[in-house]
């Protein structure tokens, strides 16, 4: 069953030009940074500087393992393109309430305050 499973998975890859290693490796692998896109974004607010660059460092790490897909994929169905739209879509809604919440919370604690995990 696990052996039939994992043979799929692996084998999407082949049909579509893309490892579905790299793919789970770039998704997983993107988790950390957007997380400290967040705190780095917590900071600036706090600090009264431009938060332009930790969003868009948060949003690109979002829709790296996407991009990946788009970019490096052959023959890629047209609904996984609007399965992808939709993720991404999620995703930006998804960031902006983080976005929103890590901007309240920092400007909560003041200037000077210590950050996440401090």
């Amino acid at each position: 069953m696990l052996a039939d499973l994992r043979d799929w998975f692996l084998g999407l890859g082949a049909a579509y030009g893309v490892d579905p290693l790299v793919f789970g490796a770039i998704y997983v692998g993107a988790i950390p940074f957007f997380f400290l896109s967040l705190a780095w974004l917590g900071r600036n607010v706090r600090a009264k500087k431009s938060p332009v660059l930790p969003v868009l460092a948060a949003g690109s790490c979002f829709v790296s393992a996407y991009a990946y897909l788009i970019v490096a994929g052959q023959n890629v169905p047209a609904w996984v393109y609007g399965f992808v739209a939709l993720l991404v879509a999620y995703g930006a809604w998804s960031t902006a309430r983080s976005v929103r919440k890590t901007i309240a919370e920092a400007k909560a604690e003041g200037p000077g305050a210590p950050g996440p995990g401090a």
